[in-house]
């Protein structure tokens, strides 16, 4: 294994530093869009799960967030009283529930995220094909090392 540069220690280290600051910019996008929506800010995670994911029970939804199944029955009552969601029959276990997100509702959301999208399209506008494939693998594989970290956190 050949031994990394200086200067490619030095960009590695600027990377993980631009992933930092992207974090953080976009917990605070995620929290102004909450706050609108008057979504607390694991409210809206959630959501966004159930969204992206769903529909999922909510054990795989405790699981995907990180929290207590106690915590996540708070949540999903409070989305489902706000009309975020709906809890429903899983089909292949009826004894079972499975949380859709309510999805009338998520236009609000998506024109709130307006102003991100459209600063990403003009950031994408500036690379070829072949660098938005590369920045895309880049993205899935970091997203892939997060959720594997943060796996091997939870277990202890």
């Amino acid at each position: 294994m050949n031994p990394v540069s200086r200067r490619s220690r030095r960009l590695i280290t600027g990377i993980k530093q631009s992933l930092r600051e992207l974090s953080i910019q976009l917990a605070l996008l995620n929290h102004q869009v909450g706050a609108r929506l008057d979504l607390r800010d694991g409210d809206f995670d959630c959501l966004d799960l159930i969204t992206r994911y769903g529909p999922l029970g909510p054990g795989a939804l405790a699981r995907r967030a990180g929290l207590h199944p106690a915590t996540v029955t708070g949540v999903l009552d409070r989305l489902e009283r706000a009309g975020w969601v709906a809890r429903d029959r899983d089909p292949g276990d009826r004894r079972a529930i499975v949380v859709r997100a309510e999805r009338e509702r998520l236009g609000d959301v998506i024109r709130l995220f307006g102003g991100m999208n459209g600063e990403m399209d003009e950031i994408c506008a500036g690379y070829t094909d072949e660098q938005l494939e590369l920045i895309g693998d880049f993205l899935t594989r970091t997203a892939e090392g997060g959720r594997a970290a943060t796996e091997r956190l939870a277990a202890g």
